[in-house]
């Protein structure tokens, strides 16, 4: 991502972080207003709602057409459209974390992870759950499985099964309800910026 597309997404999250202005977007999307409308809906200033109107016209979230001797605000739908394919996909706000970060996780998975196996669970949180992360991607989604099945899987990578599968449910990457364990959908998990098993595997 560059800067100015950078600055861009910036203005945008501090612009709808006002109270104040993120109502006036709620008011504008339902029906156009002029300043003197939206100042008597939310009580505010004349002055003060041309102010925030005048931010939000920026970045195109709003447009103004006159209409007789009044203003007339309305909502620019493509515009959000527009920022939302175009600056905030995953792989756009994937781009703003620095490539040491992806790194960073490779490198944990290296040294606690050897020809396919766990040679040791970590100690620090951080680690811990980068290893879970690698660790769940072994079960599948929308099955099923018996805490025997849960047992026989994690013990083809570590013979302490028992504090694994414990972790896997206390950081809820899966869940167990009567005996049965499922996995469950966790965004750290779903990116790709875990290094796969027969990635890793193959160092």
């Amino acid at each position: 991502m560059s800067q100015d597309e950078f600055q861009t997404l910036l203005s945008f999250f501090k612009i709808l972080g006002n109270e104040n202005r993120l109502k006036i977007a709620g008011i504008l999307a339902s029906r156009d207003c002029t300043v003197r409308e939206l100042a008597e809906l939310l009580d505010l200033r004349e002055p003060t709602v041309s102010e925030h109107l005048a931010m939000m016209k920026e970045i195109g979230l709003v447009t103004m057409k006159p209409k007789g001797n009044f203003r007339v605000y309305s909502f620019n739908a493509k515009a959000l459209y527009g920022m939302n394919k175009d600056l905030l996909s995953r792989e756009r706000l994937a781009s703003l974390v620095p490539a040491e970060a992806s790194d960073s996780e490779a490198k944990v998975l290296k040294n606690f992870v050897r020809d396919g196996r766990i040679v040791q669970i970590p100690t620090g949180n951080r680690r811990l759950q980068i290893l879970l992360r690698w660790l769940v991607r072994q079960f599948e989604y929308d099955r099923r499985y018996t805490e025997k099945e849960v047992n026989e899987i994690i013990l083809r990578y570590h013979e302490d099964y028992a504090s694994l599968r414990r972790f896997l449910v206390g950081s809820e990457y899966m869940t167990r309800e009567k005996g049965i364990y499922w996995r469950l959908h966790h965004s750290d998990v779903d990116q790709d910026v875990v290094q796969t098993h027969s990635e890793v595997s193959a160092e």
